[in-house]
């Protein structure tokens, strides 16, 4: 017996209860600072690399942008935060939490409207993409200028069936029936001397001579109706 007891006597004795939390939670806090080292030396790691890229693209001058991988928000915002002091812009696309991503530009080649859209649509932009949509645009160009030079034609017709009458027959037409919209219809001639009015639209069908003798007469018998009416004055 007195060998067993000096046996159990020098074996350690269990911790408490107590004991063993205070131990589960010592390491618990050794491995959350392990953890939140390791993600600020990540970090740092990140961020130097940021400024490296970003300080390169800045010396380079040939690219037109510096784009990122897709990556979470707080990274995007050190992205950001780095541009700022180098003193360049940044924009972000895609959506957040599955794609988002930031690309960085100098002040001065900011991103075209077409490269906006297209990145805000999904779409890549690159040397291939940028050659479509300026073609497109010539395109819509050329479109737009037919589209004009078709209004102007419509438009120069219309003023001629104005002239001519046709305008109004077809706009009348259909209340006032076609025989009555053509017969309401004036028909107007241009005159082909200029301060001259054709003989056909005049109202008074007489030449000048028959317009001369017609005065002279009339002026003579206003004449004689003076003179008689004066002998008659003078019997009386």
């Amino acid at each position: 017996m007195d060998l067993l007891d000096s046996i159990l006597n020098s074996m350690q004795k269990p911790p408490s209860a107590s004991e063993a939390q205070k131990n589960a939670m010592k390491k618990q806090k050794e491995a959350m600072e392990r953890k939140q080292k390791e993600e600020k030396n990540m970090i740092n790691r990140f961020r130097k690399r940021v400024e490296e890229k970003i300080s390169n693209f800045i010396k380079d001058g040939t690219k037109p942008f510096l784009q990122f991988e897709p990556m979470d928000q707080m990274y995007r915002s050190i992205i950001r935060d780095i541009a700022e002091t180098a003193g360049v812009q940044v924009f972000s696309f895609g959506q957040e939490g599955i794609d988002r991503y930031s690309v960085v530009y100098t002040k001065e080649k900011g991103p075209s409207e077409d490269e906006l859209t297209v990145r805000r649509a999904g779409g890549i932009w690159d040397d291939e993409k940028a050659a479509e949509m300026a073609q497109r645009h010539i395109e819509m160009q050329k479109q737009a200028a037919l589209e004009y030079e078709e209004e102007k034609t419509r438009k120069r017709k219309r003023g001629k069936e104005e002239l001519s009458g046709t305008f109004y027959k077809q706009k009348y037409a259909h209340l006032i029936g076609e025989e009555a919209a053509i017969d309401a219809a004036q028909k107007t001639n241009v005159n082909k001397s200029y301060g001259e009015v054709p003989s056909e639209n005049k109202k008074d069908q007489r030449s000048i001579e028959q317009t001369m003798a017609d005065i002279r007469a009339k002026k003579l018998k206003k004449a004689e109706t003076e003179v008689v009416n004066s002998n008659c004055d003078t019997q009386t």
